[in-house]
């Protein structure tokens, strides 16, 4: 049985209207994953849920929605609206009961990660192509990851080896240099693996170098 969860988010961006709106219908590998959609109402949805879904509001660059749902019950929305540098997100879907405290908990935590990266790239890479690179199974605990990173126990402000650090809430960390955005998602805290997502505004990145680093 499906149990419904709405999680929010709002804040101030850098950037104008219009560079937001890109960054979440255009540019998703700058703070996310590479995903795409058709710039209209009806457009199709590619590389956020698993089947794909579609655009069901496309007014740049204020509103914007997409939904996914399947023939059991399940569905995705994501609704955001934008006015003047206020960005407000609400992300509506359900999961299975057994599952519901894990699951609401990761996606706070994830959608606040998110969207902090979405303002540090607007606010620094504004207008510069984003390459993605993913590990989403690395070996060891947060604490081991984030060893190997040489990122310890730094907090936001501290400088390191990689840049200087951007976020830390629980187990999820930001690294901020200046050619990319380094993530560590600490999914451990969930009995999941680790995750490393690499966002360059410098092309593409060395995935053998990286995969060194992070021990994947």
């Amino acid at each position: 049985m499906y149990k419904n969860w709405e999680v929010t988010w709002s804040g101030e961006l850098a950037g104008t209207p219009q560079q937001i709106f890109d960054g979440f219908t255009r540019n998703n590998a700058s703070y996310m994953w590479p995903v795409s959609y058709e710039p209209r109402v009806g457009g199709r949805e590619t590389g956020l849920t698993t089947d794909g879904g579609k655009v069901t509001v496309w007014d740049p660059p204020r509103h914007f929605r997409t939904e996914a749902s399947k023939d059991d019950g399940w569905f995705n929305r994501l609704d955001y609206r934008i006015d003047g540098r206020h960005l407000s997100l609400v992300h509506h879907t359900c999961v299975e009961e057994d599952e519901f405290d894990v699951q609401y908990d990761a996606c706070v935590q994830h959608t606040n990660l998110y969207m902090h990266s979405l303002g540090e790239y607007l606010a620094h890479f504004a207008g510069r192509e984003a390459h993605y690179l993913g590990f989403d199974d690395v070996p060891g605990s947060t604490a081991d990851v984030l060893e190997r990173l040489e990122i310890g126990d730094a907090g936001v402000g501290d400088r390191i080896p990689l840049g200087i650090v951007d976020y830390r809430d629980r187990t999820m960390v930001g690294v901020r240099n200046q050619y990319a955005l380094i993530r560590v998602w600490g999914r451990d805290v969930w009995g999941w693996p680790v995750g490393v997502s690499v966002h360059s505004a410098a092309g593409p990145v060395d995935e053998a170098a990286w995969r060194v680093k992070v021990g994947a």
